[in-house]
């Protein structure tokens, strides 16, 4: 899910440089949502580890 995040970031600054402004603001909202997601998904994996030992 991290890689989407990336992969949609990219997107988004490669938007940027040539002017797509719809595009590279629609690509930053994907890839803060993934991320935000993604490190909730990570934090409750750890969290779980940690109730397992």
């Amino acid at each position: 899910m991290l890689h989407y995040a990336v992969v949609f970031f990219v997107i988004a600054i490669i938007a940027a440089i040539f002017g797509f402004g719809g595009i590279a603001a629609g690509a930053v909202g994907i890839a803060k949502i993934l991320f935000f997601v993604f490190l909730a998904i990570a934090a409750v994996t750890f969290l779980m580890s940690l109730a397992k030992r």
